[in-house]
């Protein structure tokens, strides 16, 4: 029996349906989705206003303070996010709690039904399947952050109200390009014409602002239209500047400062009316996990999908502030990242390594993350977490700190592994 035609067909096997009608996880284009999407008139949104996030890192958790800040305001908002960490239904977030499985399998069964004999990959499935949700519930906001580039993503067929691109740095290389300005290029491709678009990035490519240009995008770039700083009294307060209103002594976010910074250009663009004690409270409040996650305070133990160059420095600037007795790292790796240059950025951070492998077959092998350290790091290697995990725990004290970080899949595991941790 096919799936289209078994009753109660569980989300599970939808989604290895899926994986199996598409196998190619990244075909990127429009035509086809677009396609798609109008035959269910998706890219109609009527009166609900769209943010579109791109961005190498922080796209995220740029999106979480947003949707604290309106939640909080009381605004209805949608978010859509990849990838998930423990359940599929993390993607599509409806007034802050996950989709449920019968939302996502009866927008499944309309796609299928309206694609035909189009053929979509399963992140495509995924973007259709979170917009036919949030139409359906007639949301205020829907935040959809980019998963790849921009340009040719999914979520580009939609033209948002607001475009931001938090942060520029080389990945997906093979996709993207290998410079800043082609990753640039294809990140501004989210700019719409007289529609502001936000960039979070200090170091701004030439690229970008030549297709902001191009397209008559109205630029509101950090350092230029918007700042932040520490305040001048308080090193656990912030203050914002932006076009038209400043905020000071807000507090620190637990979540990046930059991508907070960002979050709030958005506020003053698309809600300028949202008062600044309210700002205050969402900004504290806001959480995402696997950024910056903390799971036990004694040994502390967090969680960071920091899996490119750009990401690793900002961790590395987040344990200057610990100070443990030792600090190990767990670590695994999917083969196509930087794995080099990201254990190079942490490496004069870290007492002890510890190298795993990960259950995808695109996971880099302990051997290899090893041979990226200096000749006196210390560091051991097994080959999969729950290994390492039993091994490691029987050793830490109270005052010693652990980082576990290196991919979405790294984090997954150790979530999956202690649940009741």
């Amino acid at each position: 029996m096919s799936i289209t035609s078994e009753k109660n067909t569980s989300l599970a096997l939808w989604l290895d349906h899926l994986i199996a009608i598409h196998p190619q996880e990244i075909d990127m284009g429009l035509e086809r989705v677009s396609i798609v999407a109008d035959r269910l008139g998706l890219r109609s949104l009527g009166e609900t206003k769209v943010v579109t996030v791109a961005g190498t890192n922080g796209k995220g958790t740029t999106c979480a303070i947003v949707e604290h800040i309106l939640l909080l305001a009381g605004y209805t908002v949608g978010v859509y996010s990849s990838p998930h960490i423990l359940k599929y239904n993390e993607r599509v977030r409806i007034n802050g709690k996950d989709a449920q499985d019968e939302q996502l399998i009866q927008a499944f069964e309309m796609i299928n039904a309206a694609r035909e004999n189009i053929s979509l990959s399963f992140f495509e499935f995924a973007t259709l399947a979170a917009l036919f949700i949030f139409k359906s519930v007639k949301l205020d906001v829907i935040l959809l952050e980019v998963g790849l580039g921009g340009r040719l993503d999914a979520t580009n067929m939609i033209d948002s109200d607001i475009a931001v691109v938090t942060s520029i740095d080389l990945d997906h290389q093979e996709y993207l390009g290998t410079t800043r300005d082609s990753v640039a290029t294809e990140k501004a491709g989210v700019f719409r014409t007289l529609k502001p678009g936000i960039v979070g990035e200090p170091d701004i490519p030439n690229s970008l602002l030549e297709v902001a240009k191009h397209k008559g995008t109205d630029l509101y770039c950090v350092n230029q239209h918007f700042n932040y700083q520490l305040s001048v009294d308080n090193n656990q307060q912030w203050d914002f500047n932006g076009i038209s209103r400043s905020m000071t002594q807000l507090p620190l976010p637990q979540l990046p400062l930059p991508n907070a910074a960002t979050a709030l250009a958005v506020i003053e663009l698309g809600w300028p009316n949202i008062s600044t004690e309210l700002i205050k409270r969402a900004i504290s409040d806001a959480r995402l996990a696997g950024r910056l996650e903390v799971v036990s305070q004694q040994p502390l133990i967090m969680l960071d999908v920091a899996h490119n160059p750009h990401a690793a420095r900002y961790l590395a600037t987040r344990l200057n502030a610990i100070k443990p007795t030792r600090l190990f790292a767990v670590c695994g790796m999917l083969k196509d990242k930087d794995c080099t240059q990201v254990i190079h950025i942490l490496d004069e951070k870290i007492d002890h390594w510890v190298f795993i492998g990960l259950d995808t077959d695109r996971s880099a092998t302990p051997e290899d993350l090893q041979a990226a350290l200096c000749d006196s790091s210390s560091s051991s290697q097994y080959t999969n977490l729950a290994l390492a995990w039993s091994e490691l725990s029987l050793i830490l004290t109270p005052d010693d700190a652990v980082i576990v970080f290196g991919s979405f899949y790294t984090v997954a595991e150790f979530k999956a592994l202690t649940l009741n941790f």
